[in-house]
Order: C-alpha cells, then structure tokens, then sequence
C-alpha cells in the first residue's frame, strides 16, 4: 500500500508539473499591450530623465512565454528599459501566467542642450511571441524647444526667435485670431503635421539669411533633411486673410501653399508674399482655387507643380522666379506654371498678372513650361508683361504686352543637380538682363537694390 501510494503521489505531482510548465504557443495566443505609443512631452530645462511604464497583459488560459522584449535602438538608445524588474536592451524567455501581466518600464534620459540631438528622439519596443511581432513607439523631445502637439492659436500670439518651434499633430490658426512670427523663427513640422490657417498669418523675416522665417520637415539628420514631402504644408482656409509672408523660407513639403476661396475683404489679397523662397515640394509649390495672392521677388524652385492656378481669381506675380530641374527627388514632368478659370465644379473669372518674371525647367519631359486655358463660362484675363519663358509657340488664351517674351535660357549662375547646388542668380551673360520694366520694385530677393531709372532685371534676383 505504501508504495502504491507513493506512486499516485508522483503522479500528481508530475501531472501538476506538466500543467504549470504547459504554454499556449498558437500564434493565434492573444495578448494586450497597453499603449502603442509613449510620448514623453516634457520639456527638459536640464539634464533630466522621465520614467512610463506599459503592461503586456497574457489574455489566455495558458500560460504564455515571450521570446523576447527588445529595445531596438540598443545599448545606444536614449532609452532604457526594464522589464519585469531586469534593466537590461533585449530580455528573453519571459513566462507571463495565465491572465497576468508583465510591466515595462521605460526611462529616458535627455541633454537639451546637446547640439548634436534632434528636436524629437525616436526609438520602438519589438515584443515577439509565437512568431508574432508587436511594436511600441517611442517619442521625446530632444533639443530644447517650443513643443507644439495640436496646437491652437485661440487668441493672438506672437512668436519670437528664443528658441525654435516645434508641430506635432497639427498647427491650426482659428478664424479672426492672428499668429504674428518674428525675424528669425524657426519652425520644425512633423510629417503628420498641417498648418492650418483659418484667421491669419504674418511672418516678419528679414533679409540676412539668419534673420529670415524658416518652414521645414523636422528631420534634420542626413539624407532626410532634404527629402520632400517631410511634412504637409501650409492651408489658408475660406476664411482666412490678411496673410503676409515676409523674407519666409519654405521648404521640403507635401504641398507648400494651399490657398482656397477669395479674400474676405478684397481688394486687399488674401496672401502676400515678399521675398520669399519656396522650395523643393513634392506637388504643389503653390496652388490656389478661385482666390487672390499677390507675389514679389519670389523664387518657386523644383517641386513637382511649381504655381497652379485654378478656377479662376486674382493673381500678381511681380519678378518672379520659378523654375524646375528633374532631381533625384522629383523629376520635372509638369510645367512650372498653370492658369486656368476653371476646374471640374465649375468656372470662375480670372484676373492673372505676371510682370519682369522667369519660368524655366530642365531636364525633365516639359516642352511647354507655362499652360494658359479658359473656359467661355467666365471672364478670363492671363497678361505677361516682360517675362522670359520656356514657351515655343505663345499660349492662346495668354495676353502678351510687348515687347514679346523671351525664350531663351536664363543663364542661371550655377546649378549642380548631382550636388543639389541651386544659385537662381544670374550670369553676366544673361537675356534676362536689363530686360524689365520699373515696376516699383525697389530691392530683389536678396534685399538688394533693383536700379533707379534704368530696366531692371527680370526674376528675383537683380545682378549687381
């Protein structure tokens, strides 16, 4: 009896062993992860460090083993983690008991005043069972700087260059309430990131290049810096105006300026913009629906439509610049400008003029580089008045003032499309110089004088 008593005794005891070592490893094996994202949005003024936590939740009657909780950055990253009481980059082999749980703790820690990081610092958590893999995103802010993550102007603000600005989320601008941004901003956006303007906008750069208002994508690390595309753009809403964008850099975008309806209170156009360069967005440089911009000493280079012009409305592009190469970015498939009263809801008129401007591209399947159609449904005015143009024959619907355009290459100083060196500069050797008529312009893009008396040069810049 008493051995036949130990044996059941054993039996038990190795039935109870089986059940406890016993894991679920169905891919099929549910688990929670309790965030896919831990945002740390504090602001380090110091040296400083911030701990979250997450649970990996076993939702299965059987027990369940992680094969592995991995840091992806590594020893390297700025974040550390903890798993289950272990400090460790990668832990393995991690049992979680039917329905338990297991804690993740994740420490950061930041020099803001570091040069050298970037305004947000990014890593991931890879969780792997069962062949399966999850991931949990990480996200701190780097550099000292203003944070913005949906940001709301609801009442009027003015941005000062202490420190630069950073959008995550989006930017909104509310209906009647102003963002004034002074000499010397800058703002980093997110790829998720629009600019949205429902009141009204003022940038207030100036001409040194330090001084100037500077829109860009905030991956600042090679080779991103200088993708397209690395952020939305900036969207001026039906009731939106009095927009004024002064010495203003805006580069690397979706779309760079999107503008819709007329101005609220015309005559006064719903965009101004002196003195600006707008660069290198993936479709639209700018593009507009049956609304009103004002343009002078403006440089629009190699985006995939560099000015698009539909619907109808009221435009005046004064010394103007606008010119594409086919780049390892972009290649030049549409031309540099598009005018149009109409689009597939309907016609509008069109009162369009362009004086002392460049549109050129290259390298690229373009002819044609500046398309003119109306539609007989509405008024329709298209005037060039002294431009240089990649046109061979003159657009029909285009109202030329004489003397005719000049079709002939700009002789721009140096362009190095291997380099992405872009100087839109003239040679002395130019036909676009002295070929202007004084419309009031006083300095060029560079802020610059333009000459007293004698013919200006055409585009944005005057040769000295």
């Amino acid at each position: 009896m008493k051995a036949i008593a130990l044996l059941i005794l054993s039996a038990v005891t190795l039935l109870s062993a089986c059940r406890k070592d016993s894991f679920i490893t169905s891919g099929d094996a549910r688990i929670t992860i309790t965030v896919d994202t831990l945002k740390y949005d504090t602001v380090f003024p110091t040296t400083g460090s911030i701990s979250q936590f997450f649970k990996i939740v076993n939702e299965n009657n059987q027990s369940l083993r992680l094969s592995s909780v991995k840091l992806m950055g590594g020893t390297a990253s700025a974040f550390k983690v903890n798993v289950d009481g272990i400090s460790t980059s990668e832990a393995t082999n991690i049992d979680i008991e039917a329905n338990d749980s297991v804690y993740v703790y994740v420490q950061v820690n930041v020099d803001p005043t570091a040069a050298n990081l970037p305004f947000v610092i990014r890593d991931s958590i890879q969780v792997t069972y069962n062949g399966n893999k999850r991931l949990v995103q990480l996200e701190a802010w780097g550099q000292n700087a203003h944070f913005f993550r949906n940001k709301e102007i609801t009442t009027d603000e003015i941005w000062n260059n202490d420190l630069p600005y950073v959008i995550l989320g989006y930017l909104r601008v509310n209906a009647s309430k102003k963002l004034t941004i002074n000499k010397g901003c800058r703002i980093y956006v997110h790829p998720d990131a629009p600019i949205i303007i429902d009141g009204t906008i003022e940038t207030n750069g100036l001409k040194d290049t330090a001084d100037r208002v500077y829109f860009t994508g905030d991956r600042l690390d090679e080779p991103y810096k200088n993708y397209p595309a690395t952020w939305p753009g900036i969207y001026f809403s039906t009731s939106s105006g009095n927009n004024v964008l002064n010495y203003t850099v805006i580069k690397n975008s979706y779309q760079s300026i999107a503008v819709l309806d007329p101005s609220p209170n015309p005559p006064t156009p719903k965009l101004v913009l002196n003195e600006c360069v707008i660069d290198n967005s993936y479709d639209y440089g700018i593009v507009a629906s049956n609304s009103s911009i004002s343009a002078r000493n403006c440089q629009i280079s190699n985006c995939g439509k560099n000015v698009a012009l539909f619907k109808g409305g009221t435009y005046t592009f004064t010394h103007c610049t606008v010119a594409s190469y086919s780049n390892p970015y972009i290649q030049h498939t549409a031309p540099v400008l598009i005018v149009t009263n109409f689009d597939a809801t309907g016609a509008q008129p069109l009162d369009a003029l362009f004086r002392n401007c460049i549109f050129w591209g290259e390298n690229g399947t373009v002819d044609t580089e500046v398309v003119v159609v109306k539609s007989i449904a509405a008024l329709f005015s298209a005037r060039f008045d002294q431009v240089l143009w990649k046109v061979p024959s003159t657009p029909a619907d285009a109202t030329i003032i004489l003397p005719a355009p000049t079709n002939l290459p700009p002789q721009f100083d140096s362009i190095d499309v291997a380099r992405r060196y872009y100087n839109f500069r003239l040679k002395d050797t130019s036909p676009a110089l002295n070929k202007g008529k004084n419309f009031g312009v006083s300095i060029d893009l560079d802020g610059k004088p333009r000459p007293v008396g004698v013919q200006p040069d055409l585009g944005c810049f005057e040769k000295q």
